[in-house]
């Protein structure tokens, strides 16, 4: 994929290739070690290094766990320092459609797998689907403007602005996005104990 194709989300997946190749070589792994460790096939692997791939949020944390380390880590939004307060120079786009969607990573904790702090725009129309988070995660969401369609366990809920919601997101799920406006909602990631 170009630069273009991958639009908003591309200095993110070259700070994400960059990492995951400078941490394989680092780890003395082989693309194929990595791949296998991680569960993903080392064409997807190969194409995340280079900066060519848009791989789902999940498969990210596939790679950053077979690395030793969480999304944050990977995408440069880890927090950092001794200090009691981190403010992060601005947030790593991690996922953007063609319509205009994006989700937007802000602060993570200083922990590994700690909670994340995300802001997600999901245009009218669009949708995005994951796959099963780790067993025991969970979300917890807060809807500011429309109302964001959730499918899950094959149940669809619909969350206008001003509700919030916790989601067991160890399974697969998806944010549809049915209506005629944006969708914001603020998404707080919660890993396992």
């Amino acid at each position: 994929m170009s630069a273009e194709e991958l639009g908003a989300a591309a200095p993110f997946l070259a700070q994400l290739g960059q990492q995951v190749r400078d941490r394989r070589r680092a780890a003395d792994l082989t693309v194929q070690q990595l791949a296998d460790r991680a569960g993903v096939s080392r064409r997807m692997l190969t194409q995340v290094e280079l900066g060519q791939a848009n791989p789902s949020m999940v498969t990210v944390d596939k790679l950053a766990r077979a690395l030793g380390v969480d999304f944050p880590t990977l995408a440069g939004a880890a927090a950092g320092g001794a200090s009691a307060l981190h403010r992060p120079p601005g947030p790593v786009t991690a996922w953007a459609s063609p319509a205009g969607s994006a989700a937007l990573l802000h602060v993570a904790g200083s922990r590994t797998a700690a909670p994340e702090l995300w802001e997600w725009n999901l245009a009218p129309g669009d949708a995005y689907a994951s796959e099963p988070d780790p067993a025991g995660s969970e979300e917890l969401l807060l809807v500011l403007a429309g109302t964001l369609l959730l499918e899950v366990d094959g149940a669809r809920e619909d969350l206008p602005a001003g509700t919030a919601a916790r989601l067991t997101s160890d399974r697969a799920y998806a944010y549809r996005n049915d209506g005629g406006e944006t969708v914001r909602f603020v998404r707080v990631t919660v890993p396992p104990r």
